[in-house]
């Protein structure tokens, strides 16, 4: 097997991207990026190359965050000033605006079925491609392109009826 300080170099970016795009938040990322590769170090043996070893840390990392999920009984990335990074060169009108554009997609992604949802998330927060998604997700680039054109035409079918709703 690999040496672990090798596998830690060679994926913590990517753990650790896809973490926060779960989480938006730069701390509880690497926190449960830390433990992830220390799981890993644990659990190296039950490895068995059958899948890269990418999406492997990040089925580690993805089942630690519901773990995390699952205690606190609350969602990690719901808390407003985790979604957003405003540049502090914005003025405070385009600032409001950001943040009212951020919470307004982030409320319509909920729409979304959860694994739409996650590569959405992944493609614009994480700004990952399509094929590291698929294997993130153990699928192909192709159902992670499609799922994130879905999703996105879903999305606009929630603006068009939330302004039903208002009329």
């Amino acid at each position: 097997m690999q040496d672990m300080e090798k596998i830690y170099e060679e994926y913590f970016e990517t753990v650790n991207k896809y973490l926060f795009c779960l989480t938006h938040n730069n701390d509880i990322s690497e926190e449960l990026t830390q433990e992830t590769f220390y799981k890993a170090v644990k659990k190296i043996d039950t490895y068995k190359g059958e899948c890269k070893m990418s999406v492997w840390l990040c089925q580690i990392a993805k089942n630690l965050w519901y773990d995390q999920y699952r205690k606190n009984k609350k969602r990690v990335n719901t808390k407003e000033t985790d979604l957003l990074n405003i540049q502090a060169d914005n003025s405070v009108e385009e600032q409001l605006i950001a943040k009212d554009e951020k919470i307004s997609l982030y409320k319509k992604m909920q729409y979304l079925d959860e694994r739409t949802r996650e590569v959405v998330y992944l493609r614009i927060t994480g700004e990952l491609s399509f094929k590291e998604i698929g294997i993130i997700l153990n699928q192909t680039e192709n159902w992670a392109r499609v799922t994130f054109y879905r999703g996105k035409n879903q999305l606009k079918e929630v603006d068009g009826d939330e302004r039903e709703e208002k009329l």
